[in-house]
């Protein structure tokens, strides 16, 4: 996981801009669930009216609403509106300011609310205490005849309630403030016993919901605004389409947001891939042999290209998830507390089940993750062995074999995927079971809390969405829980390949190559393999000088291009030294050593372009008469020249359309134009026939009598003049001289000479070939 991150760290100021973006995209989506609850609870419950103290008043209202106020209150009432005709209108509009009012002034608002539609039966009942009036002569009395006897106008009203069984019932009602009123200017009550009635109702409020408190309050206000000749429909229409417009411009915020975090999240993504395998490839390229051995050439290409892919998606899908999900459920977290709903522990519980059951389904699945990597790079292996010698395969008919060789790789990997799957096929269900389960536990606990008025329709709506969105964070950390396991394998072993230092690196304090003659000396060279038991080269000692031809032969497996690979440190030594011109060559920079050397390796290796820039490979600067002077010293011209595009003719990747002695060739050209001091060809010769070597060694002769050569050959007419002879066994010189001095007193190189040259060739009799046999 933090060699993950760690990748993202150059990319830093592109993660604070997503950042950034993700905080503005979670702050829409969290605004809006407020929204859909204000268009429910205030758009449609309440008529669009958001606050309790009306918008306009009738004077009579205005001056009876008082009634059940202290005398601060009352000035802040009278401070609030001012007179407009026969009506007075709300001059507060700081939103601020008109909810502390709100809160101010709700208890006696409501007071006067209740008091302003007592039904009849109620109001006669309240007038008997204390006036002191027979009930039962007030129950067979008018409302007019009980103000008419009380001198006060009293009428009664129709108002549509509902019953204790939900149903709509129609009653007559009494306006009971114009009685207190009334009764206050008689003196019959007090101001002190009016207000007394309000710790009553007060009592009786703080048992109801505050959410049904202010209902009833909203409910005051639509009445007066209604009286006061207030187009209620136009209000609830401006209200409505004002919270739409809201929603919709928070809607599209969040949807250019988004756009913009894929888009920066997928160039982060992008742009850690391109430094990863630039970074591997810059890495593989200084690579040993011995670097080159530990990693299998299928590995490397498989963490190249499969493992980046893995880190590339992880890397811009966690951008987007990972960075969202802790903004969005820390929101969602916050808004569910100040909604003040008390079902926070439902989030909690369903949280914790979430939590556990994705930690039992990781468990299980994150060994074979791990397992999967590996499988991927075997199925490569046999894959890339398959198609590289499939005209061998063929050859010895053993497709069949072959073919079940891979189907038990290709078995295995579909085996450990087709588990990971099905496992993993469990989460979504899973998930989708414990956010419906936590909907229906919302929906149950908030009817009751609707039921019992301490809650609202569109707060419940919004209390669902928040957990929905919590919920949904998880989700998110869930799905790229399922992710990073394999991406953290892949950042493993692509780190693995990073951290892997070169055995063979320049010197700290690399010396300057001070001559360029091209004299190469092996002091007592031994070499041993990594991880090897015993050395495969013993005290190798010989000089090679310019101007004459070493050759170096021997059985096969007896070290020849082991010894070669030393010269451009393709491999370093483990005992003695190899020196360049009186210097080590461990102490001279590689790029100048390498510089010096003509290199033809034993298999001919060609790269996709044209036969042009396969010559000018090692001299790029090479003029078209120099690399036609190289093809014809290396006998390519005839095959070349037949070519419709000549040199200009393309050669496909690893030389696939040219032939293996053309192939070879084509290398030998190679070295030959970049003018080296040393030329070193590891059997280089085999892929040609008899008559084609000849000509290519006479050629060459003239070309390098200034220059070191190096030949290894499994051939004796290759080497047969050369000045220096080296016979090599089981790693060892057992012989060095020209070829007339090693068939007198090297026995290797005689029983060589002899399988290859007839005893005219040898310049002895055929008794005595007999005899020696």
């Amino acid at each position: 996981m933090s060699k993950i991150f760690k990748n993202m760290l150059p990319y830093w100021k592109g993660l604070i801009v997503v950042v950034a973006l993700l905080v503005v995209q979670a702050w829409c989506d969290l605004s809006l669930p407020a929204y859909t609850s204000d268009i429910i609870d205030v758009g449609i419950q309440n008529k669009g009216v958001e606050h309790v103290l009306p918008e306009a008043v009738t004077e009579e209202e205005f001056t009876l609403s008082p009634l059940f106020m202290t005398d601060e209150e009352k000035e802040s009432w009278e401070n609030s509106y001012e007179k407009d005709g026969d009506v007075y209108r709300l001059t507060v509009t700081d939103k601020k300011q008109l909810e502390k009012l709100d809160d101010t002034l709700l208890l006696p608002l409501l007071m006067n609310y209740q008091m302003s539609s007592v039904d009849e039966q109620t109001f006669k009942e309240s007038v008997a205490k204390p006036t002191g009036m027979d009930q039962a002569m007030l129950d067979n009395m008018s409302i007019e005849q009980i103000g008419e006897s009380m001198g006060v106008p009293l009428t009664s009203f129709e108002k549509e309630v509902e019953d204790d069984d939900g149903n709509t019932v129609v009653t007559n009602c009494v306006d009971m403030r114009t009685v207190f009123a009334a009764m206050k200017a008689s003196g019959a009550m007090t101001e002190e016993q009016i207000l007394s009635m309000r710790a009553t109702v007060s009592d009786t409020i703080d048992t109801m919901g505050s959410s049904l408190v202010k209902s009833m309050g909203i409910a005051y206000a639509v009445s007066c605004d209604t009286a006061a000749g207030v187009d209620i429909d136009k209000v609830q229409t401006s209200y409505l389409w004002s919270a739409g417009g809201r929603m919709v411009a928070m809607a599209l915020l969040m949807g250019v947001a988004t756009v913009l975090v894929g888009f920066f999240g997928a160039r982060i993504g992008a742009g850690i891939g391109r430094d990863l395998r630039g970074k591997i490839f810059g890495q593989v390229v200084h690579f040993s042999n011995a670097e080159m051995d530990h990693f299998s050439t299928a590995s490397l290409i498989t963490r190249s290209t499969n493992d980046i892919q893995q880190i590339q998606m992880v890397s811009a899908v966690m951008i987007r998830m990972v960075a969202y999900a802790p903004i969005l459920g820390i929101g969602g977290v916050l808004k569910i507390i100040q909604t003040g709903a008390g079902m926070g522990w439902i989030i909690i519980l369903a949280i914790l089940v979430i939590l556990g059951y994705v930690m039992v389904l990781m468990s299980v699945t994150m060994p074979r993750f791990k397992l999967m990597q590996k499988l991927v790079d075997k199925i490569n292996l046999v894959s890339r062995e398959i198609l590289t010698g499939l005209s061998v395969i063929r050859a010895f008919g053993r497709e069949t074999e072959e073919e079940k060789r891979f189907d038990d790789a290709n078995k295995d990997l579909t085996k450990t995927m087709l588990f990971t799957n099905r496992v993993m096929t469990f989460m979504m269900p899973g998930m989708m079971l414990i956010m419906n389960l936590l909907t229906v536990g919302i929906v149950w606990v908030g009817a009751h809390k609707i039921d019992a008025g301490s809650m609202q329709v569109g707060s419940m709506t919004a209390f669902i969405t928040y957990a929905m969105m919590i919920v949904m964070a998880f989700l998110m950390l869930t799905a790229m829980s399922i992710m990073l396991p394999r991406a953290a394998v892949a950042a493993e072993r692509i780190d693995e390949v990073i951290r892997m230092e070169s055995s063979i690196e320049d010197a700290k304090n690399p010396e300057e190559l001070k001559e360029h003659k091209g004299v190469i000396r092996f002091l007592h060279v031994n070499f041993r393999y990594p991880g090897a038991e015993a050395d495969v080269l013993e005290d190798i000692d010989f000089t090679a000088e310019p101007g004459k031809t070493t050759a170096i032969i021997g059985s096969t497996g007896c070290g020849k291009s082991t010894l070669v690979n030393l010269i451009p440190r393709l491999y370093d030594v483990t005992g003695g030294s190899v020196t360049l011109d009186g210097q080590d060559i461990r102490n001279i920079r590689m790029e100048d050593l390498r510089d010096e050397i003509g290199f033809v390796p034993q298999k001919g290796v060609l790269f996709s372009g044209t036969i042009a820039s396969n010559l000018r490979f090692g001299k790029r600067d090479a003029s078209d008469e120099e690399i036609k002077e190289a093809a014809a010293i290396a006998q390519a011209t005839d095959f070349i020249e037949e070519k419709q595009e000549k040199y200009d003719s393309d050669i496909a990747q690893g030389g696939s359309n040219v032939s293996g002695g053309q192939k070879q060739r084509l290398a030998i050209a190679r070295a030959i134009a970049k003018q080296p001091k040393i030329y070193v060809f590891d059997d280089s010769f085999s892929a040609l026939d008899l008559k084609t070597d000849a000509a290519l060694r006479k050629a060459l002769a003239s070309k390098v009598k200034e220059s070191t050569v190096i030949i290894v050959a499994q051939r004796i007419s290759t080497i047969l003049h050369a000045e220096q002879i080296l016979v090599l066994e089981d790693g060892k010189i057992v012989g060095k001289g020209t070829h007339e001095e090693l068939l007198k007193n090297c026995v290797t190189y005689q029983q060589i000479a002899r399988s290859q040259l007839s005893a005219k060739e040898l310049g002895i009799e055929e008794s005595e070939v007999s005899v020696n046999e």
